[in-house]
């Protein structure tokens, strides 16, 4: 059950955080190695075009896949870390998900499987794939295997294990599905906050309060905190902002504050500052996404919902997906302050893949990419070393 409190720590308001100076500095301009847009989907209902960035030059290939209503930006933390400060020895590779930022919005549906095979056609484009077979019927007994364990187009049959995939809630869900589609491609596979599929773990009068809820219109103040609440743990919202700010002039490709939207202030300098709370640099970073309604939108946000709602895989295929990867390569994550994804789906996951590495991590949120952004760092860099070590890399 997720976690309930009579106590609600102060969010504050849209229209005091747009007043701050730190607001115009929300995001930060990193700028990428690579970037462009690709067209994904031919044969699938498309094509149409996904926009994709790599941020380093390193020979360690990081995927982070980004959850529900998210755009590129929302890993910004890790790319600074990973992409930037540590850019000699990785390259990460983000994209906007179908739907969001600055990839394309096609009315269709969606699905985790499908969006995983978004990222397969990214991977390919961008070189770190081999382009995969023109028909099942190759003459390669390792492809012909490959393709009899799943339905589709053909997929790349890699050589070697050189992705490293980290995946958050709907992107830790794309990120199960890339694992049954390619596992013989990852080196190691990080599921955070995620589920084999959306169960009721809640009474049935919470279900359908938190099902009224959902449909009914609020305030952006009302919605905004509610939310806050559901991702992160009450204590943490109310602390000063513990965020590490890049400073534009020493680190590597990190130009000054330059906001996308025409709607957000223009900085009143170069520097990257700091707001008054941890909520206050949600709110923030939330409300530069939602004033950019050409990149967020209602549209592709419900579109991303109902594909985080269908997903589902069974024992059997997390079973067999995690024979086919190595359990030894596999981080399972999850808090049990998580209202967004309660924590019983993680331990049902955990029960499932018996992965090498399966943390309950206890009073962390949906959120450890932002709310525990170092230790999460730690257990990441560690989890990638383990693959580069069982790949000879080491």
């Amino acid at each position: 059950m997720a976690p309930t409190t009579t106590r609600k720590p102060p969010v504050p308001t849209v229209a005091e955080t747009i007043k701050h100076p730190a607001f115009p500095t929300a995001i930060w301009n990193l700028e990428p190695d690579q970037s462009g847009l690709a067209p994904v989907a031919v044969g699938r209902g498309g094509p149409f075009n996904v926009s994709w960035e790599i941020h380093g030059e390193g020979p360690i290939k990081v995927l982070f896949i980004m959850g529900l209503g998210g755009l590129k930006s929302a890993w910004q933390r890790q790319t600074l870390y990973f992409g930037h400060q540590n850019r000699d020895k990785y390259s990460v590779l983000l994209i906007d998900n179908r739907g969001m930022g600055d990839s394309d919005k096609p009315l269709m549906r969606y699905s985790s499987s499908e969006m995983a095979r978004d990222w397969i056609d990214i991977l390919v484009h961008v070189g770190w794939l081999p382009a995969p077979p023109s028909s099942p019927s190759s003459s390669s007994s390792s492809i012909t295997t490959s393709l009899s364990s799943h339905s589709g187009p053909p997929v790349p049959v890699p050589s070697e294990r050189t992705l490293h995939v980290v995946g958050l809630s709907l992107g830790g869900m794309i990120a199960q599905e890339l694992a049954c589609l390619i596992p013989t491609a990852i080196s190691s596979l990080n599921l955070c906050c995620t589920a084999a599929a959306i169960e009721n773990t809640t009474t049935f009068a919470e279900n359908i309060a938190n099902r009224i809820r959902m449909l009914m219109p609020r305030p952006v103040d009302h919605s905004m905190a509610d939310t806050a609440r559901q991702l992160f743990p009450l204590s943490w919202l109310e602390q000063p902002d513990d965020c590490e700010v890049p400073d534009p002039s020493t680190t590597p490709k990190c130009g000054p504050p330059n906001p996308r939207s025409p709607k957000i202030p223009r900085p009143a300098g170069p520097e990257y500052l700091k707001f008054d709370s941890n909520a206050q640099r949600y709110v923030a970073q939330e409300m530069h996404k939602r004033l950019d309604p050409a990149r967020f939108g209602l549209k592709g946000f419900l579109l991303q919902l109902i594909a985080a709602g269908w997903h589902h895989k069974s024992a059997e295929q997390l079973q067999k997906m995690a024979d086919e990867v190595g359990r030894e390569r596999i981080l399972v994550m999850h808090g049990t302050e998580d209202g967004m994804i309660s924590v019983p789906h993680g331990r049902k996951l955990i029960k499932i893949i018996e992965p090498e590495v399966g943390l309950i991590e206890e009073g962390m949120g949906h959120a450890p990419v932002v709310e525990r952004t170092g230790w999460y760092h730690g257990v990441l860099v560690e989890r990638i070393r383990r693959g580069e070590g069982l790949d000879g890399r080491v």
